[in-house]
């Protein structure tokens, strides 16, 4: 991890570092030590390559199923604004383990900007 493995002070930016390496995981469905990064780019290189027109292709397929309403009842998610929300969120990740500390997002500002995507996706979940 560029934060703490390069020999650098120990600081909050390296826990802002893991908390973007965390959420590229979770929508690219893969880890830092899977084999495709061994040789390759990093997670960030390859989220960064994608990155906005092809972001779709690399985001985890479970994450793009059909929502259901409070009857169970199966409801399309708009697939454009399901990118935007997926977009935004990769880009918060990209910001936080940019390799820079002093790029990085400060916490504050990624817990309003993830709140703000938030409630654009609950927005769109009810208009099914």
């Amino acid at each position: 991890m560029a934060e703490y493995g390069m020999g650098g002070q120990v600081s909050i930016f390296g826990d802002i570092y893991s908390f973007g390496i965390l959420l590229l995981e979770i929508f690219i469905g893969r880890k830092p030590t899977d084999d495709i990064f061994k040789d390759g780019p990093s997670i960030h290189q390859f989220v960064t390559m994608a990155m906005p027109d092809h972001a779709m292709d690399i985001v985890d397929p479970s994450l793009l199923v059909e929502c259901e309403d409070a009857h169970g009842d199966r409801i399309p998610v708009q697939a454009k604004r399901l990118e935007e929300c997926s977009v935004s969120v990769m880009q918060i990740g990209l910001s936080c383990s940019a390799t820079s500390s002093s790029e990085r997002m400060l916490i504050n500002v990624v817990v309003n900007k993830l709140k703000t995507i938030r409630d654009s996706y609950l927005n769109l979940r009810g208009k099914g």
